[in-house]
């Protein structure tokens, strides 16, 4: 069942832009500088988060300028909806990283229990050190883990549903070039 078209390009038309194209292009300018300056060195094996992390992964990526190897996994706890349910793994990572470094790259740091599951899975499996970098960290106090901490962020973001750069509303505007916050969510 498809969604509410009308309903869709409702949603984008009344949304508030918390940051546009620009300002989300200079924070990920600023993510890259930063693993740039930390982990040139390592040898990191690279994970993108699906579906979240694809853009902010495929723009990020191009900036660090050290040899990595690049692959994905997808685990999730939305499944379109807009509120987070169990952890659901699409894809489990298929590259070895037994004693490597790993850099975890994710669209939003919310309540941390996928990121936090995700890094939980690389320790299990052997990874020297798990490092993650997310575009946007929301602010609130409902994190599954108060330790949990991304290394690298991009934005901090006020708690509101929002969407763009990767991230999406009932599985639509992960396109939208900026970040978008539903209205009245």
């Amino acid at each position: 069942m498809s969604a509410d078209l009308a309903h869709i390009r409702q949603v984008m038309a009344e949304a508030d832009c918390l940051f546009t194209d620009a300002q989300v292009e200079a924070a990920i300018d600023k993510v890259a500088g930063q693993i740039n300056a930390e982990l040139a060195e390592s040898n990191p094996v690279v994970f993108c988060v699906m579906n979240g992390g694809l853009i902010f992964s495929g723009k990020l990526l191009p900036k660090l300028n050290f040899p990595l190897e690049a692959s994905y996994l997808h685990a999730t706890r939305y499944r379109n909806e807009t509120s987070g349910g169990e952890l659901f793994w699409k894809a489990k990572p298929e590259v070895s990283f037994i004693d490597r470094d790993v850099l975890i790259i994710d669209d939003i740091l919310d309540e941390g229990h996928t990121l936090g599951a995700i890094i939980d899975f690389c320790h299990h499996a052997g990874a020297r050190a798990v490092h993650t970098a997310v575009l946007i960290d929301k602010e609130h106090d409902r994190k599954a883990r108060p330790d949990l901490k991304a290394n690298y962020v991009g934005l901090q973001c006020i708690d509101r549903y929002i969407f763009g750069y990767g991230m999406d509303y009932k599985g639509y505007w992960r396109n939208a070039a900026g970040i978008f916050a539903v209205k009245g969510l």
